[in-house]
């Protein structure tokens, strides 16, 4: 008898499609660094829920989808709008900007860039929508701006659907 798949997470597959995708970004480099897995479980779990409680058991669900590798071309045809395209994009350049495995490394290795790269043609984004994105998502890194909030925000209602 094999091991039991976890129950799955208390959000949509559309949530579950931006889990995934991001995860894979992650795990790109065959290595899920706790930087990495630290800043999903944070940004998804703010996202998707309210209350802290919530957030707290939505952490733990999760915690076991990161552990999945699902290849890109398999999850993005599944995202349908722009606001979704560009939450994945946003967070998949922080997942492979939050990490480096060793202090003379760069932050971003070449295999995440490659991914990066590949999530970037299958979004298929304007170069303007692409740059803006880019630059949201070095801001809040650098703790200027609390992007996380503001997406929040915007995605609650979108969420819902």
């Amino acid at each position: 008898m094999g091991l039991q798949p976890p129950p799955p997470p208390s959000i949509s597959p559309r949530q579950m499609n931006l889990v995934r995708i991001v995860a894979s970004m992650a795990w790109c480099d065959a290595n899920l660094a706790d930087e990495e897995a630290e800043l999903m479980l944070d940004r998804f779990s703010s996202l998707f829920a309210a209350a802290p409680d919530k957030q707290q058991n939505l952490r733990q669900e999760l915690q076991d989808y990161l552990m999945q590798n699902i290849p890109l071309e398999e999850l993005t045809p599944k995202l349908t709008t722009q606001v979704e395209k560009e939450l994945v994009l946003r967070l998949g350049y922080e997942v492979i900007s939050a990490s480096a495995r060793t202090p003379d490394e760069d932050l971003i290795n070449p295999e995440e860039a490659a991914t990066y790269q590949r999530l970037v043609e299958l979004l298929n984004l304007p170069k303007d929508v692409l740059e803006r994105v880019e630059a949201e998502a070095r801001a809040e890194l650098e703790g200027d701006v609390n992007i996380v909030e503001m997406l929040t925000t915007q995605l609650r209602d979108f969420m819902q659907k």
